[in-house]
């Protein structure tokens, strides 16, 4: 079983960065693709982005390209977020997810799920 907890949320303005956290709680942590997904009030769960087993390949919702970088650190099983240039559009939950497909771009491929961190941007 793996546990998934989120850090780092918090209120910010718009324009600020916030850096999010994801400690998994697995040894097998380099065995995972890791995804980043959000939950605005009312809306579906859409995905960020999302990191390769070696952390070499990444990918990521148009919505955040050039704003949004993830990262892992296979050594403290730990991935990360880094959200710069926040706006009031990317309020939301944000959740981690493991998955053992690349490219894991549909929740559905996701076995294991945090419980979330609260971002609220704003303007």
């Amino acid at each position: 079983q793996v546990q998934l907890v989120e850090s780092g949320g918090g209120s910010v303005q718009a324009g600020d960065s916030l850096k999010l956290s994801c400690a998994a709680s697995v040894p097998t942590f380099r065995n995972y693709v890791m995804g980043w997904f959000r939950q605005a009030p009312g809306m579906e769960r859409e995905i960020v982005g999302i990191i390769n087993e070696n952390g070499e390949m990444t990918e990521y919702a148009d919505s955040v390209k050039g704003r949004f970088t993830i990262s892992r650190d296979n050594v403290g099983n730990t991935v990360y977020l880094q959200m710069n240039d926040l706006r009031p559009e990317d309020t939301a939950v944000y959740y981690c997810a493991a998955s053992y497909c690349w490219p894991a771009t549909t929740q559905t491929l996701y076995k294991y799920w945090g419980r979330g961190t609260q971002v609220t941007v704003s303007s």
